[in-house]
């Protein structure tokens, strides 16, 4: 179903076993993860990148390497997974960047992406986006793509801002 998204400056691609290490080296690094009340190790992540592989392959959608366009190598993850919020099916919105690209727009840029192509093929399932309360930068990203705020819960042992995107029932 998915397959690849350009934007202006990015390149969104699905996520694949070669992105292993740099999915590693970007959520081990203290600056990505300063927010995280237990940040994962190397095995950890490595872990999660195996959920997120299944994603792709039970779904056709999941988590994507993002890279410049002018540039392949990584810079960051945005994309969405399915999620179960107080037994409702929704898509989680993630987005994390290198520190090196920090300050670009580069995560909004991406979650917008990620925004319009849930829209275009997944319009029916509402969006959601965690953000942990001191992480402000990212809870902006959230609302300048259009979510909004709408309650607070502690996920994975830090009290987070749950942001929400309403499906889109026009299409």
């Amino acid at each position: 179903m998915f397959v690849e998204i350009e934007t202006a400056r990015l390149i969104l691609r699905p996520l694949r076993e070669e992105d292993r290490q740099s999915m590693i080296a970007l959520h081990t690094d203290p600056r990505t993860t300063r927010f995280e009340s237990n940040p994962p190790d190397a095995a950890q992540v490595s872990l999660l990148v195996d959920s997120w592989l299944a994603d792709w392959t039970e779904h056709g959608y999941g988590y994507c390497t993002v890279t410049s366009r002018l540039n392949p190598d990584v810079i960051g993850l945005a994309g969405i997974r399915a999620r179960d919020v107080r037994g409702e099916g929704v898509l989680n919105l993630a987005y994390r960047f290198s520190p090196e690209v920090w300050g670009r727009g580069y995560a909004v840029e991406a979650a917008k992406a990620v925004v319009d192509w849930r829209d275009r093929n997944l319009p029916w399932i509402p969006l959601v986006a965690n953000v942990n309360v001191e992480n402000e930068r990212s809870g902006r990203v959230a609302e300048r793509v259009g979510f909004t705020e709408y309650t607070e819960e502690f996920y994975e042992g830090a009290l987070s801002h749950l942001y929400r995107l309403e499906a889109n029932h026009s299409d």
